[in-house]
């Protein structure tokens, strides 16, 4: 296996659904411009609630990409 550099970025994605879906959705729309992504560590989990109800999900996460030559 090759040495490898990474760079990382933070992201913050939301959903109507759930946690998982808040992440797939920042990872998701992350990949539409950023190649070569290898890991991801959430660092925040927070919600909205309105009327009592939760209304979004959202996760605050750091995403891994390794660098090309």
């Amino acid at each position: 296996m090759a040495d490898h550099v990474y760079k990382h970025i933070e992201l913050t994605g939301s959903s109507q659904r759930s946690i998982e879906e808040a992440i797939q959705n920042a990872i998701n729309k992350a990949a539409q411009t950023v190649r070569n992504m290898r890991w991801f560590l959430v660092t925040e989990q927070r919600g909205y609630v309105e009327d009592n109800t939760i209304a979004y999900y959202q996760v605050t996460i750091k995403v891994g990409f390794t660098l090309e030559d």
